[in-house]
């Protein structure tokens, strides 16, 4: 077994810790959060590569519950952004080293910004100087963002939900018994993908998806590139409607996040319209007919918004599938270090 799926393997119970972290036993720390966000001139979210991705199943949460809310890039922020002053700042960084995110605190201290840290790395630059701190408390990746990833997206999103009110025990209960559901699937779901032909490292892959699945779609990307060195892209599945859709051609291969409740009808018909034209679907949602594509992952129920927790997971199993039929190392990076904390050139 690779250190990437046992990293997959554990997720949903490492989810689980960090759930019950903020919400049995860092409430007073959670709720500190939400008082800065309520009482702030603008909020940002900010992370950079998969704390980015994780930022926008984030930022879906804010959005659904209208609060509003800007997600920025760290690398982006540190040198072409100037916020207002007040405003308050979370910051999602599973090591809390990251050199943007150290070049950042400077800046947010010049504009009297509250930060909120949400990270893995209790005694990190951003831990230590962050207003309030939000711990994942869940066990560090061997090297790709795993469960660091979806705890990042998970701690993030309840800042939201508890700054509007939305955030209360039916809904941690009903999470947890999501994640529960999730880690009894996961062994169908290896079966599924290990005997699927969707794979294919030789054509060419997107991943398209809608609201807070958006941040599972951006970070299958990523695991296509990190874990099995291969490119990829990723898009909304609107956006892909406007002018991408030219390239679709036989052979191509397309994932398709669906969402719980919203444009399941237009987004199963896309799922057709591309089979017509010869492309192999793979389609991930709450409730899908089998025959719907050529590969068909089936969650466990949950609320819809927040249906980003366990959604990413079909797409970290394929991705480390797709690793060994390519012969390639998931295990190691050739270039990336676990963290990276210079800036210019390659970062090896």
């Amino acid at each position: 077994m690779t250190k990437l799926l046992e990293d997959i393997l554990h997720e949903p119970e490492e989810l689980t810790k960090s759930l019950h972290q903020n919400w049995y036993h860092g409430r007073q720390r959670l709720e500190e959060a939400g008082h800065l966000v309520r009482d702030a001139r603008a909020v940002y979210i900010v992370g950079i590569g998969s704390s980015w991705h994780a930022g926008m199943a984030v930022l879906s949460i804010f959005h659904a519950f209208g609060c509003p809310a800007l997600l920025v890039d760290a690398s982006e922020m540190v040198h072409f952004t100037l916020i207002p002053r007040e405003s308050t700042v979370i910051i999602l960084s599973r090591s809390g080293r990251s050199i943007e995110v150290v070049q950042i605190l400077e800046q947010m201290k010049s504009q009297q910004a509250k930060v909120i840290a949400v990270t893995n790395t209790m005694d990190s630059p951003l831990a230590e100087q962050a207003h309030v701190c939000l711990q994942l408390a869940a066990r560090f990746d061997h090297l790709v963002s795993i469960s660091m990833y979806s705890a990042l997206a998970l701690v993030g999103s309840l800042i939201g939900a508890v700054a509007v009110g939305r955030l209360d025990e039916p809904l941690v209960r009903r999470l947890t018994d999501s994640l529960a559901s999730t880690k009894e699937t996961v062994a169908l779901w290896q079966e599924q993908i290990e005997a699927t032909t969707w794979l294919n490292h030789n054509a060419p892959t997107y991943f398209l998806a809608r609201g807070g699945s958006l941040a599972s779609c951006y970070e299958a990307r990523l695991l296509w590139e990190e874990a099995a060195k291969v490119p990829a892209s990723s898009l909304s599945t609107g956006g892909f409607r406007h002018g991408p859709q030219e390239m679709v051609h036989e052979g191509l291969r397309v994932a398709i996040w669906l969402d719980g409740e919203k444009l399941r009808a237009e987004d199963m018909a896309l799922a057709m319209d591309l089979r017509r034209n010869g492309v192999r679907v793979f389609l991930i949602g709450q409730g899908v007919e089998h025959s719907a594509a050529d590969l068909v992952i089936n969650l466990p129920s949950i609320f819809p918004k927040w249906q980003f927790l366990i959604d990413i997971i079909p797409a970290q199993i394929a991705a480390e599938r797709l690793s060994r039929l390519r012969g390639v190392e998931c295990d190691t990076f050739r270039l990336c270090p676990y963290i990276v904390e210079h800036t210019g050139g390659l970062t090896a």
